[in-house]
Formats: C-alpha cells, sequence, structure tokens
C-alpha cells in the first residue's frame, strides 16, 4: 500500500456519501492527494474529510476534472435504495450505468487506468445457501442490483479491450462509524442506525419482519462489516489492481448476526430500551446472507479487524450522538 512517501492522487466519485467519505479520509491519512467529485444530492457537504478537494458535479461530467495527473478513480457514485429502484427504474440505469460509461469514458480520454468500484452483495439476489462465493451465480432481484451488475460488465470490457486495472468490492452489510464519518442517509433504511434510533427515542419501536425463519432465533441473519474495515480494502485494491484484469471481490467478516442479536447488542451498548413490533416477511428476504471473503483475503491481503458487533454498534453509537454539523 503507498505511503506519504509513495503519495498518488485519486478522484473519488460520490465521496461526500457514508462510505465515500471513510475511504477519501484513509486515502487522505495513508498520505494520498484526493479530490471529492459528489453532486450532493444524497451526499453532505459536511461528509467530505478535510484535506480533500471537493468539486460539486456529476460523474457523467467527470471529464470537466479528470486529468493524466490522476493515478486512479475509487467510485462510489451511485444511486442505492432497492425500493426506489423498483418504482424508478429509469432513474437506476440513467445515474449507474449511464453514469459509469461516462465515467469510464473520461478515464479511457485522460489515460486514468486504475479503477476501484463499489458494487454489492444485491448482484447475487437470492442466493440458495451461504457463505457466498463470487462464482455463485447473478441473479439480482432490483433494478438497483441489475444496474451494479451491468456495470461490472462494463467494467470487464473495459479491462479486456482497452487495459484498464480494475477491481469491483462487493459489500455486505456495512455498519459502524469513522470518527466523524458515519451513517446519516434520509431515508435511513439500514437495520443498525434504526434500531439506534429507537434507542435515542426518535423512533417509537424497530419492526421485526419474520421470527419464523430457519435460523436460531427464527429471525433474518446478516453478515456486518465495519466501514473502516472495507475502506481498507478499498486502498489495498487501488493498490493491487492489475492491469488487463477485472478482479471482482466479495467484502464480509463471514459471520453473521440475526436481526435480534443486533437489537440486542443495541440494548447493551446503549443502556436504552429498545422496543420491537412484530411484522410480515418482507417478499425476497432470504432467511440467511454471509459473505466468503477468502478471494479478498488471498488477493489483496485484506484481514478485517473489526469484526465484533459490539464494537461496531459502538461506534455507530458514538456518531449518532453527535451533535449535528461535527
Amino acid at each position: 500500500m503507498s505511503t506519504a512517501e509513495n503519495p498518488r492522487k485519486y478522484l473519488v466519485t460520490g465521496g461526500a456519501g457514508y462510505v465515500g467519505g471513510v475511504v477519501a479520509q484513509h486515502l487522505l491519512e495513508a498520505g494520498h492527494r484526493v479530490t471529492v467529485l459528489d453532486d450532493l444530492s444524497t451526499g453532505f457537504r459536511e461528509g467530505v474529510p478535510a484535506g480533500a478537494e471537493f468539486v460539486e458535479g456529476r460523474i457523467q461530467d467527470a471529464a470537466r476534472w479528470l486529468d493524466s495527473s490522476y493515478d486512479g478513480v475509487l467510485h462510489f457514485a451511485a444511486s442505492s435504495q432497492v425500493g426506489e429502484s423498483v418504482a424508478k427504474p429509469e432513474k437506476y440505469w440513467a445515474n449507474n450505468v449511464g453514469g459509469t460509461m461516462a465515467l469510464l469514458t473520461a478515464m479511457r480520454e485522460a489515460g486514468v487506468r486504475t479503477l476501484v468500484f463499489s458494487s454489492t452483495a444485491a448482484t447475487y439476489g437470492e442466493p440458495a445457501s451461504s457463505p457466498i462465493t463470487e462464482d455463485f451465480p447473478t441473479s439480482p432481484t432490483s433494478p438497483y442490483g441489475a444496474s451494479k451488475l451491468a456495470v461490472d460488465h462494463m467494467i470487464s470490457g473495459e479491462c479486456t479491450a482497452h487495459g484498464l486495472a480494475a477491481v469491483s468490492l462487493r459489500y455486505f452489510n456495512v455498519a459502524g462509524a469513522y470518527g466523524a464519518q458515519g451513517e446519516r442517509h434520509d431515508p435511513e433504511s439500514h437495520l443498525i442506525p434504526l434500531v439506534l434510533q429507537v434507542a435515542q427515542g426518535r423512533r417509537d419501536s424497530i419492526h421485526v419482519y419474520g421470527d419464523d425463519y430457519p435460523t436460531p432465533d427464527g429471525t433474518c441473519v446478516r453478515d456486518y462489516i465495519h466501514v473502516a474495515d472495507l475502506a481498507e480494502a478499498h486502498l489495498l485494491a487501488a493498490a493491487k489492481a492489475v492491469p488487463g484484469e477485472h478482479l471482482i471481490c466479495n467484502l464480509g467478516n463471514g459471520n453473521g448476526f440475526s436481526v435480534r442479536e443486533v437489537i440486542e447488542t443495541v440494548r447493551k451498548v446503549t443502556g436504552h430500551e429498545v422496543p420491537e413490533t412484530a411484522a410480515a416477511r418482507r417478499p425476497g428476504d432470504p432467511a440467511v446472507l454471509v459473505a466468503s471473503a477468502d478471494t479478498a483475503r488471498e488477493r489483496l491481503g485484506w484481514n478485517p479487524s473489526r469484526a465484533d458487533l459490539a464494537g461496531i454498534v459502538s461506534d455507530a453509537w458514538d456518531f449518532a450522538r453527535r451533535p449535528k454539523g461535527e
């Protein structure tokens, strides 16, 4: 991994968002130069770390700023709400696929030949078993997942035809916080921040969608990965991408935690009551989704060190209690 003695210059698209902002911070801490490109449609200006140059704009216009001085691009700019993608698929094809096509063209014309792409486990759809490896069939169940899979196919073609060095990182459930950077989605759809909102009194209860799954406590099991571990994988990927190759890696802890385990952990960490409301299963919710991250370990040398659920929740709780604007 590059250090301050060997700084590089990166464009981080979507760097005002949750994951993009944390990755930008890690790049800066490693001594790199960072430009964040974000249209602030879902990101936040305060999410851009100090020390990064900020450009407000769309990835469709990346050619206006991207030039040969950049060593690579880390690409997070995307629409990412599964439910919205079902209601407005055209938005996801335009932003995620059309936007990335414009970015790839800008990179090719500028001679920028390294890309790390923020992909998703949604490309797999509803796998019949876990842990999930990269050779599992891809069968996305939403336009969001389909748009991300389409981008992966686009990147593969770019690598074969034009020598791009690219790594797609397929995330499972990203959680936690890194100092002043954490989840602030609006609307919020992720379990841990939703349960923390109940602990804060901002929400009356947490809905538990189904308690009769074939799991130890009857609730769905998911793989949670700390956002700082995720960020470290991106730096490794940027440093180890191989020209002409499109490497795809799952990112997860390889361990699953149930909905009830998350709720109970929040109770212990916060010391607050968290009332539950029973609800029917949601269509398409698999019982267990857990990643195999063996490829990331073997090819990138990645070793997540923050797998403890209580630690993940504690970092997210610290962020949730920060005064706005800090």
